[in-house]
């Protein structure tokens, strides 16, 4: 029998509200706390997960490197690395880019009605991603222009949260290249 996860429900100005469990609060539709990390190389390109067949939703759809819930009494900057860990075998240095509420369908009756913290790393293209098989069944370094087309082309092929966050995380980068 697998543990019970909670996660932070919270209200729409991040401040904590109480600890649920994670699957009923998808099913009940409550604003959670959640992070979504975006990783890019040298060259540009994005690091994207297909998410696992067995995932409980957006199961085998392609999005961000890595997300997830910060535990009840864990930072988000901690719960960042935690699944950096978990999920992709790794740690680097990330910075938060925004935050961001959002209330998404994501298939089985469930939803992410989540306040997102939004983090962008750069790593070496070359570093080793030994990703964990029971989160994902796949990973793949994209240029951004070949992202833009395929979102466009087949939309259903990506997570709700991905069609929402990657635009602003691209704005954020183009702004901190201007102002570099």
């Amino acid at each position: 029998m697998s543990k019970q996860e909670y996660v932070i429900l919270v209200d729409d100005q991040d401040r904590v509200v109480a600890a649920k469990e994670k699957m009923q609060a998808h099913i009940d539709g409550d604003l959670h706390r959640a992070f979504s990390v975006f990783l890019f190389d040298e060259a540009g390109r994005c690091l994207l997960q297909k998410r696992a067949d067995g995932k409980y939703h957006s199961a085998g759809l392609w999005s961000n490197a890595c997300c997830s819930h910060p535990r009840p009494d864990e930072a988000v900057t901690d719960a960042v690395q935690r699944r950096l860990h978990d999920e992709l075998g790794m740690s680097c240095s990330v910075m938060k880019a925004f935050e961001i509420a959002y209330d998404l369908e994501v298939g089985q009756d469930l939803r992410e009605a989540e306040y997102n913290h939004t983090f962008v790393g750069v790593v070496d293209s070359g570093v080793s991603v030994p990703f964990n098989r029971d989160e994902m069944s796949d990973i793949a370094w994209r240029h951004v222009p070949d992202i833009k087309r395929d979102l466009k082309a087949h939309p259903q092929h990506y997570t709700s949260w991905f069609h929402l966050l990657f635009p602003k995380v691209l704005a954020t980068r183009q702004d901190a290249s201007m102002t570099s």
